[in-house]
């Protein structure tokens, strides 16, 4: 089946292509069909090549396909290929799988949108350049992706750009990538400088065989800074402390373009790369430590901006935010299987909580205050089940999702095997950030359908429940939230069921292979015992059963004045964190506003006066002035000219005589 792979991207790319060019001059349900299917075709091809996958050899289940030598400068050499392997294969079912869900969705939410066709369009070119980021053989055509993915999170962020905050927004989450992307290039330049190569094929066995050799040392200053320059580029594209701040105003985007951004595409590229790497982020500890360390910080502190929002999408991109932070803790702490295990699980809810605040918008007829809805339980009711659903799975509660997911990172990070007093440390701010999120999750539910409507009579009598093509979505995406960690159960609970495997692991397996003998040959990893796994696992539910409650006093009980007379009592504190900390305000006066007024400076006096004025207008400003002061001695008068030669010939006799 490897002869197919280029099918998955390029089924995409025709859709984006076809839809792109001559999408304005067709009729909207051609353009659902072209945008659909072809996504659609993609997941049928990957599950195909799954299927191929599965009848090998754990340890042959890798597929390339090289379709040119795309670049061949000295002994620097690239080929446009891909490359599928157990961890591919996972991100390539989920991200087709969920994006055809997102696409079918948006032929019932976009539809009424004049621009129906560029919409449709920007959105297989999305999925074209996440599959080849997923894809990719080497590093090189990664980052065509993940550059790619930044192009389009930019025309889809800012789609509706006739407003200026929406094209605002588009424009910082490009420009703060670039800033991260910068990082990931270094990255690159060190990696090839390093192993003379960019293909997973070769720089991965070459490492490992270095180190097995001794050429290359455990913590090499080397390595740290690869990783540490490659995790740059990830805080970028998966939103971390410092370059988390572009996310939240992506939510200016169309809401179907948010499901895609944060389940499915573009913020899990950052997760997917680190556990690619995993052989040389194994190999640089303190890189892991580096990586840990802002992926716990970034779980708890996005999770206590989630509190005080009252926009229904705000609320849940600062939960992303946050998700991405146990995804970067599982891979940070060398539990690379349980990172790609909470960004699939992640996928699932992440994707239904988008896809129902999307149906409660439209019911609200555009308004997206939490403010102003309530009982919408009742109008509402696939809308409300899907939606308590994906709450459930994301505050990590069994049997859903979320709870298998997230509590075997928090697991593993208890028992990080290179930084144990690091790790128990990273669990306590993991776990503190999992009650935190059932809190402000079911504060989303309380507030949005419970209790009394708060909206306009106008917008009561408009609330009604979605049509089927965007609620049949929403029900696929709430089971896969019920059901989706079975595919991951720890060894602990599997054995209470009889044995039940942990299939995501086993499968994954040969990808860290590598990874999980160095480990073990240098840091001894020890097991947690049993009684204190429970404990661990006990202690993360309890947390999260009382952060439900309390949203349900606070929201439910007590009702709209317990809120406000917190807000008052507390007035800094709730201004602090009802505003971000601040942090949008401090980069736009540390940095924004000083690189705009040097630029300016540069602009005006560099550029404008000594560039433009003196090195290039001033030579022919002066030739211009001398020029028409000289032309004043051509006046026509020979008696002048004679004058002239006189006062030449006496000059040159004068300095003949006195040299």
């Amino acid at each position: 089946m490897e002869k197919y792979i280029f099918l998955i991207p390029l089924f995409p790319l025709l859709g984006f292509l076809i839809n792109g060019l001559f999408g304005k001059r067709f009729g909207k349900g051609l353009i659902s069909f072209i945008a659909c299917t072809t996504i659609g075709f993609s997941f049928l091809v990957a599950l195909f090549i799954w299927k191929d996958l599965l009848s090998m050899e754990p340890e042959h289940r890798i597929l390339t396909q090289t379709l040119w030598q795309w670049m061949a400068v000295g002994s620097f050499k690239v080929n446009l290929a891909f490359m599928i392997d157990p961890l591919s294969m996972i991100m390539c079912l989920i991200v087709t799988g969920i994006s055809f869900l997102i696409h079918i969705y948006s032929t019932g939410y976009m539809w009424d949108d004049e621009s129906y066709w560029r919409y449709m369009a920007y959105l297989n070119m999305f999925v074209f350049f996440m599959c080849m980021l997923i894809l990719g053989a080497n590093y090189v055509v990664m980052f065509v992706g993940w550059e790619g993915v930044g192009l389009a999170s930019y025309l889809l962020i800012g789609f509706w750009y006739q407003g200026y905050d929406n094209a605002i927004a588009g424009k910082k989450a490009f420009v703060v990538n670039r800033i991260g992307d910068f990082g990931f290039v270094l990255g690159m330049f060190l990696m090839f400088w390093t192993f003379g190569s960019l293909s997973y094929l070769d720089v991965f066995p070459k490492a490992v065989e270095m180190y097995e050799h001794g050429a290359l040392a455990m913590n090499a200053p080397v390595m740290i800074a690869i990783c540490v320059l490659l995790f740059v580029g990830a805080t970028g594209k998966s939103a971390q402390i410092p370059l988390y701040v572009w996310l939240p105003d992506a939510m200016a985007g169309p809401t179907p373009v948010s499901a895609l951004i944060h389940a499915a595409t573009m913020v899990t590229a950052g997760v997917y790369m680190v556990a690619r790497t995993n052989v040389l982020y194994t190999l640089a500890p303190t890189a892991l430590l580096v990586v840990s360390l802002i992926a716990a910080a970034t779980a708890l502190f996005a999770a206590t901006m989630g509190i005080l929002q009252n926009d229904i999408k705000k609320v849940l991109a600062y939960s992303t935010v946050s998700q991405l932070g146990y995804m970067f803790i599982g891979v940070g702490v060398t539990a690379y299987w349980a990172g790609i295990f909470h960004l699939m699980t992640h996928a699932f809810f992440k994707a239904c909580l988008f896809l129902c605040s999307g149906s409660v918008i439209h019911a609200m007829s555009g308004d997206q205050d939490m403010r102003h809805m309530g009982g919408l339980a009742k109008k509402m009711p696939i809308t409300y089940i899907t939606m308590l659903f994906a709450t459930i799975a994301i505050s990590g509660l069994p049997p859903f999702a979320g709870f298998f997911s997230k509590d075997e990172i928090l697991g593993k990070a208890f028992a990080f095997p290179y930084f144990p007093i690091a790790g128990k440390f990273i669990w306590f701010l993991g776990t503190v950030g999992a009650g935190v999120t059932a809190f402000y999750m079911f504060r989303l539910i309380f507030m949005t359908f419970h209790g009394e409507f708060r909206g306009t009579e106008e917008q009561a009598h408009h609330v009604h429940e979605s049509p089927l093509r965007m609620t049949i979505p929403l029900m696929i995406l709430a089971t896969f939230s019920l059901i989706g960690g079975w595919f991951g159960i720890p060894e602990l609970i599997g054995e209470k069921l009889g044995g039940a495997p942990n299939l995501l692991e086993h499968f994954l397996e040969p990808v860290f292979e590598h990874s999980n003998h160095i480990v073990a040959s240098v840091a001894h990893p020890h097991h947690v015992a049993e009684p204190l796994e429970w404990s661990l696992m006990t202690m993360s539910v309890v947390v999260a059963i009382i952060g439900i409650c309390l949203a349900y006093y606070i929201y439910m009980v007590r009702g709209k004045d317990l809120p406000e007379k917190l807000a008052k009592e507390y007035a800094p504190h709730y201004q602090l964190i009802y505003n971000k900390y601040y942090v949008d305000e401090i980069y736009e006066l540390m940095i924004v506003w000083p690189i705009y007024y040097f630029s300016v400076l540069l602009w005006k006096v560099v550029d404008a006066f000594m560039i433009d004025g003196i090195g290039v207008n001033g030579p022919g400003w002066l030739v211009k002035r001398v020029s028409a002061g000289s032309r004043l001695i051509q006046n026509g008068y020979v008696q002048t000219y004679g004058a002239f030669m006189l006062i030449g010939l006496v000059s040159m006799i004068c300095f003949y005589l006195y040299r």
